[in-house]
């Protein structure tokens, strides 16, 4: 059988995905706050935010920096300072 996936056939099944972790994570929080485990809650909590820190901390946020706009046509300065912009004038 050859089953062909397209893209909105890939989005339904990982929003699916998510939808189901959630749950998951929802059901074993809810049955430790019942159980009043706190101590194990704090450290799945402190687990969590340390993986988000390491997410964030490798994502390349520097290649979406690095685009084609050249750092003399960048007036974005100028908004704030009150400085007329210099973008699209001709210089003689």
């Amino acid at each position: 059988m050859n089953r062909t996936r397209n893209l909105a056939s890939d989005q339904r099944r990982r929003k699916l995905i998510t939808i189901l972790w959630t749950g998951l994570l929802a059901v074993i929080t809810i049955t430790l706050i019942y159980k009043e485990m706190t101590a194990v809650l704090y450290i799945l909590a402190t687990l969590g935010v340390t993986a988000l820190l390491v997410v964030v901390a490798m994502a390349d946020l520097e290649a979406a920096d690095n685009s084609s706009i050249d750092s003399t046509t960048n007036d974005s300065a100028a908004i704030g300072s009150g400085i007329t912009s210099t973008f699209g004038s001709k210089k003689s």
